[in-house]
């Protein structure tokens, strides 16, 4: 399967080791370092016969929240929300809002896969993508001349 996740941490090795060894969990609680990883949402990626399933879950979204693009062969699936909520009884007055976002990105292999019939549905809280394979050129036939 050529089908990619782009890191959104840094390329370089080196930092990602080091701020993540356990040397700073004394200056960083636990729940810091793995807040954003708690963040993304769960991604499965299954190769079938035809084509590439990408299943991203996603509860308590809409349709529109989400943004999905393909440029330069990366598939980028990202949504942002907002929610606030009021309430009035009385005298006193509640409100809470929040904000949410996350952002995924993959490489995809535009040799095996068809990138302009990419379709995406989303129901029960699951964003479905998928990405058909691309079906095979006939092979060229070669041909031996003889010289005379």
């Amino acid at each position: 399967m050529k089908l990619v996740k782009r890191n959104s941490r840094t390329a370089n090795p080196f930092f990602n080791n080091f701020f993540a060894d356990d040397f700073f969990t004394p200056f960083f609680s636990k729940p810091l370092k793995t807040s954003r990883a708690s963040q993304l949402p769960a991604i499965n990626i299954k190769e079938e016969e035809g084509d590439y399933t990408v299943e991203v879950a996603a509860p308590g979204m809409s349709k529109e929240d989400f943004k999905i693009e393909i440029d330069n062969d990366i598939l980028t699936i990202s949504t942002e929300k907002e929610t606030s909520k009021e309430e009035k009884k009385g005298n006193y007055t509640y409100k809470e809002f929040g904000y949410s976002s996350f952002k995924r990105s993959f490489s995809l292999d535009k040799e095996s896969m068809n990138l302009d019939k990419v379709s995406a549905s989303y129901k029960d809280g699951i964003l479905s993508l998928h990405i058909p394979k691309q079906v095979e050129a006939p092979k060229e036939k070669k041909t031996l001349i003889d010289i005379n």
